[in-house]
């Protein structure tokens, strides 16, 4: 269950009072099947899947935590057939071709006709909380469904004020300075991706995959301007991952390194199985916060 990207978050220490009552707070927020008339539900669901009761899953101080979804299949060629048919009924009956407003009103009914039938799409998203150092992080590259998953949280738990991470320091300025002189803190490397935007509005964007990062080819993109929105990295031979402009972590994986341990273990069970992975992704994934917070300044915020 390692996660494939990561979105952050960060909560005030202040606030671990109200995580006193999780589980039945997620219990109290399950999900539960979309309604005839609904197009998506969410809720909370077990992190070790169906059939299983618990609605958290804690790790020393890291809680895993899985937000479950359906939404209804409705494609818009099914809802554009059945209102055509209907429009050509009425408009052969009165002999005229029907206004927009009552067209919108048919549309409408033809919705509402077909979503009890519609089929529902499950989903799942994993995430889990840092109470000792105060993250969120959400297994999602997409910055809205992320935010769903901390909305759904706070929901759950009356209020919860967690923010999206920001840096003190411009991860563009820090990456592109970076990929100018070769010189990167101690333990990161470069990977072999980049992605270079021309700051102006409407400016060029170049992507470079598979790619000698330290090439002339990528030297000139930068000396004509073009500043880094996201970059490939290894950290401490044991993690590589691209890392955006907004702190978001894509491509995460954990390297031969840091996964060796698993294959020693004796495991009975896939519960077994996920427990000792989730220890050791949130122990990995703790290391490379620790720094992104130290090189970018991500503050945890105060007070709510």
């Amino acid at each position: 269950m390692f996660f494939r990207n990561v979105t952050l978050f960060r909560f005030p220490v202040e606030n671990l009072a109200k995580l006193k009552n999780l589980e039945e707070r997620l219990a109290e927020h399950a999900l539960r099947p979309c309604g005839p008339l609904e197009l998506s539900t969410r809720g909370w669901v077990s992190p070790f899947g169906r059939g299983e009761e618990v609605f958290s899953h804690a790790v020393g101080p890291y809680v895993l935590l899985n937000l479950g979804g359906e939404d209804k299949l409705l494609p818009g060629s099914v809802v554009n057939q059945a209102l055509g048919e209907k429009l050509e009924k009425l408009e052969k009956h009165r002999g005229k071709p029907v206004g927009g407003r009552e067209r919108r009103k048919l549309k409408d009914e033809v919705l509402t006709e077909l979503m009890p039938r519609a089929l529902a799409r499950p989903s799942r998203l994993l995430g889990y909380l840092d109470t000792e150092k105060g993250w969120i992080a959400v297994d999602s590259a997409s910055r809205k469904a992320a935010e769903t998953f901390v909305s759904k949280l706070r929901e759950a738990l009356g209020s919860f004020p967690a923010v999206q991470a920001e840096a003190e320091e411009s991860p563009r300025a820090v990456m592109t300075e970076w990929l100018i002189d070769g010189r990167l803190p101690k333990g990161w490397q470069l990977g072999d991706e980049c992605e270079l935007k021309d700051p102006a509005d409407q400016g060029a964007i170049v992507r470079c995959r598979r790619q000698e990062l330290e090439s002339d080819e990528v030297r000139e993109h930068l000396k004509s301007g073009k500043q880094v929105t996201q970059l490939a990295l290894v950290f401490e031979d044991r993690m590589r991952f691209v890392l955006d402009e907004n702190l978001a972590v894509r491509k995460f994986k954990l390297l031969d390194i840091a996964t060796e341990s698993l294959e020693s273990g004796d495991r009975a069970s896939a519960n077994a199985e996920l427990d000792a992975r989730f220890a050791l992704m949130s122990h990995e994934l703790a290391l490379l916060l620790g720094a992104i917070e130290t090189i970018f300044g991500v503050p945890r915020p105060h007070g709510g």
